[in-house]
């Protein structure tokens, strides 16, 4: 039985709850990810941030703002006031297809994966995309 240890990405990139929206932001476009878990300084997971929060707390393009002061309005905006708190998140040991179901039903777009409250990775919904990619692919060869 697959676990999600088998699936999720690790090691994650991650942030501290000071860091700032602005280094959120380049960190998403960067590596092109749209999530980011929250870690203290030992690693404890405390929170998730996701690209629909960074959309959330942006003053509107329609403000007429030039990058470099939404650049500093992001510079001064802890990520602790915006993150998510409330979250589910799994352990390795989790079987797959449990994180799957979290996921489909609650409409999450990944799950945190933590152990004795380390973050240990994330698996996402593009992380099934690409196993049922793999898995069909894997069928058409028997074809």
């Amino acid at each position: 039985m697959l676990k999600v240890r088998d699936l999720m990405t690790s090691p994650v990139f991650s942030l501290r709850e000071n860091d700032s929206l602005h280094t959120a932001r380049e960190l998403m476009n960067l590596q092109r990810i749209r999530h980011i878990p929250i870690v203290t300084v030992d690693n404890t997971f405390s929170g998730l941030l996701t690209h629909r929060d960074i959309l959330s707390a942006t003053i509107s393009k329609l403000a007429g703002l030039d990058p470099e002061t939404q650049k500093e309005i992001d510079s001064g905006i802890p990520i602790h006031e915006i993150m998510r708190t409330d979250l589910t998140s799994v352990e390795p040991g989790t079987p797959l297809k449990n994180a799957a179901q979290l996921l489909l039903n609650h409409k999450y777009g990944c799950l945190p994966v933590v152990e004795n409250g380390l973050l240990v990775g994330i698996v996402t919904e593009a992380d099934f995309l690409r196993l049922t990619i793999n898995l069909m692919e894997g069928l058409d060869a028997e074809d």
